[in-house]
């Protein structure tokens, strides 16, 4: 069990260092995009990206969750050849998805674009998505299979270099054309992402078959094609409510976003100018602002199977204590990010995306951080103590709740009323997750040491290291002033944390539980804690 935990944990670590990397490379690639043709392109672009997002979740139809589970299912018993049917039944399922998905994107692109988005230069583009569709749902599959044997690497490099490659093929394409206008740009960032699919596409192809061959060896041929029947129905079982669920708030979303630059334009903007701040606002600050998350999001991934057998071993004070540590230390995390945002707005928004609006809108969002965040941490505490239908509820609610804001309070406020709907839904779902997941735990909050502390010293932070740099008699880039700035930020706000006694090393216990090796998991924490609830049963 401790060799499960540990693994799990290296998975996850090459998770969030994935992640890191992608986000990384997304918002390096962001700015280079703005840069060459401005926030009016990063605005459409945005806008089609919505209605692309809907597109893959009809696609791809859970099929990930569902190859993932009857794969791992089929190991899980022995039977290398069930798990190589479920393989195959799965591939077939989504590549008829993926087709219907495709075929029905191309044949309506046009009324899309001219009736949804109201802006024909989305035709062409809209198209070309229709293409990618296929390989992203079979990518979908594969990525699931992957998984089920235990092999995120895998997962993990072809994210990397699909981004990359995603990369190279678009500023080729961008640096071939001489125009800069935005229907062109964005057919050029389109291909440049079909490219992407289409490598990944062919690449893991080849890599399952390898694996298939190599990995899940079987003498069992004559079995076949026995029971396809009940494998599809149980493929479906899983897949169909996932898809559902995700269909209904991906909709909900894509209607959204199509209303937001509308609700611009009819407050008063040119439709140019509504699709700038758009895209300033949500392509260019929301990207950096959600950047960091990627630590939050992954470590929550870990902490849903430590919280699952709290919950079988009925030991509620354990599930207090876990749940305490971990909203604790994503607050101490979320609020360090949302000062240095705060404080290094001007040179952020400036620096990266060379763009006054941008940086604004950094400055504005920023303190709404701590909330976004630890939402990632309440989910994965619901779902970890069995709550995942509510976290799939409020997330509904809030989706329907920003469509309203889109539709009565954008077009009399502009990019502002935008700006609200962020902080109202934002502050609507993770209260709503808070307040179930402290009735689950029965955890009791410590406003002042979880929230209060942590401000007082990124504020002290941030002032300190300006202070440092402002008196220091070197002359200095903009670069690497920024780059001191944060670099002093991060380490005085830790230093204040310790000296202050807000940080200690109780909050340290579920990392270091993870860090130990197998042999001190299973003298030091594992076989104690076994004992404990045996004890107390």
């Amino acid at each position: 069990m401790a060799s499960r935990s540990r693994r799990f944990f290296l998975n996850g670590v090459t998770l969030t260092a994935t992640a890191l990397v992608m986000r990384l490379v997304s918002v390096i690639f962001n700015a280079y995009i703005s840069n060459h043709a401005g926030s009016e392109a990063m605005g459409l672009f945005s806008l089609l990206g919505s209605v692309y997002a809907l597109s893959i979740t009809v696609a791809t139809a859970g099929i990930n969750l569902g190859t993932t589970r009857l794969v791992s299912d089929a190991l899980g018993k022995g039977d290398a050849s069930l798990a190589k049917r479920c393989a195959r039944r799965a591939l077939l399922c989504c590549t008829v998805t993926g087709a219907f998905a495709s075929v029905l994107l191309f044949s309506l692109s046009k009324p899309i674009a001219l009736h949804a988005l109201s802006d024909s230069r989305a035709i062409p583009s809209l198209r070309c998505l229709a293409i990618t569709l296929v390989p992203i749902a079979v990518c979908s599959c594969l990525s699931g299979y992957f998984t089920a044997v235990r092999r995120v690497k895998v997962n993990a490099a072809f994210g990397i270099v699909s981004q990359f490659v995603k990369i190279g093929a678009t500023m080729l394409l961008l640096s071939s054309f001489a125009s800069t206008d935005t229907e062109t740009v964005c057919v050029m960032l389109v291909l440049g992402g079909a490219a992407a699919e289409f490598f990944s596409l062919i690449v893991t192809f080849l890599l399952y078959l390898f694996d298939v061959k190599l990995k899940l060896k079987s003498d069992d041929a004559g079995k076949e094609n026995n029971n396809d029947q009940g494998i599809i129905k149980k493929l479906l079982s899983i897949t169909l409510p996932v898809t559902v669920s995700a269909c209904i708030r991906s909709a909900l979303s894509t209607f959204q976003h199509i209303l937001i630059p509308r609700g611009i334009h009819k407050s008063g903007q040119s439709w140019s100018a509504a699709l700038s701040s758009y895209g300033a606002l949500h392509g260019m600050a929301l990207p950096l602002l959600l950047f960091p998350s990627a630590f939050i999001y992954s470590f929550a991934g870990i902490l849903i199977p430590e919280i699952s057998e709290c919950c079988v071993l009925g030991d509620e004070a354990r599930l207090k204590r876990v749940s305490y540590r971990a909203l604790t230390m994503s607050l101490f995390f979320s609020i360090g990010i949302s000062g240095i945002m705060i404080f290094f707005s001007r040179e952020l928004g400036m620096l990266i995306y060379n763009n006054a609006e941008t940086a604004l809108y950094i400055r504005v969002l920023a303190p709404l951080i701590p909330v976004m965040y630890i939402d990632g941490t309440v989910d994965a505490i619901l779902k970890g103590s069995g709550h995942q239908v509510y976290s799939m509820n409020v997330n509904i609610a809030d989706t329907l709740t920003a469509c309203v804001f889109a539709l009565t309070l954008i077009p009399s406020l502009g990019i502002w009323g935008y700006v609200i709907s962020i902080y109202a839904t934002e502050i609507l779902n993770t209260t709503l997750s808070l307040i179930k997941m402290l009735s689950v735990s029965k955890m009791k909050p410590r406003v002042l040491h979880q929230v209060f502390m942590p401000i007082l010293c990124i504020i002290g932070s941030t002032q300190i290291s300006r202070l440092l740099l402002f008196i220091s008699p070197f002359n200095m880039s903009a670069v690497l002033e920024l780059i001191l700035n944060v670099a002093f930020t991060v380490a005085l706000y830790v230093a204040l944390l310790l000296l202050t006694r807000t940080l200690d090393k109780d909050e340290f216990e579920l990392l270091n539980a993870s860090l130990m090796t197998e042999k001190q998991y299973e003298v030091k924490i594992r076989t104690p804690y076994l004992i404990e609830s045996s004890n107390r049963a």
